[in-house]
């Protein structure tokens, strides 16, 4: 399974990750509209990180043991067995947030407009994921796990 590394030593914070992440979840996929006319605006699934000169950007690790999935009461959050995956479906979530409670690392947003969870799913409909692949800096990498 790949999945998104991020170096810190090359991230400049220009917040380009979170841009495309949020464009890439918008109903439009269109810069302007989807900061400008979208009514509620989509949450990026990843957040940048930012202490003093160091930045990254934090995202779901899709944990081999989710503690996330296993705290979910209604199973909108699981693992997909086939990908490795871990994949949020907001149909089934009531916004708990216990899963957000649960995550060890911090990669899971409320979306307050929604009621609902959300986390990086990889962009599993794209070749590699929209905040990779708009990264400036090559600050986020896609690679197979190690």
């Amino acid at each position: 399974m790949k999945m998104i590394y991020p170096r810190e030593e090359v991230c400049i914070a220009c917040r380009y990750c979170e841009i495309y992440c949020a464009i890439e979840h918008s109903r439009s996929k269109d810069p302007v509209k989807t900061f400008k006319m979208e009514s509620p605006q989509p949450l990026p699934r990843i957040t940048l990180m930012e202490e003093g000169a160091l930045s990254f950007s934090l995202q779901c690790r899709h944990c081999k043991e989710p503690d996330c999935a296993y705290a979910c009461i209604t199973g909108a959050m699981y693992k997909d067995k086939e990908s490795g995956v871990v994949i949020h479906d907001p149909n089934r979530c009531i916004g708990c947030w216990t899963c957000i409670l649960a995550c060890t690392k911090g990669s899971i947003r409320r979306d307050e407009s929604k009621r609902v969870a959300v986390k990086c799913d990889l962009c599993t409909h794209l070749e590699v994921p929209a905040c990779v692949a708009n990264c400036p800096n090559g600050a986020l990498l896609y690679l197979e796990a190690v």
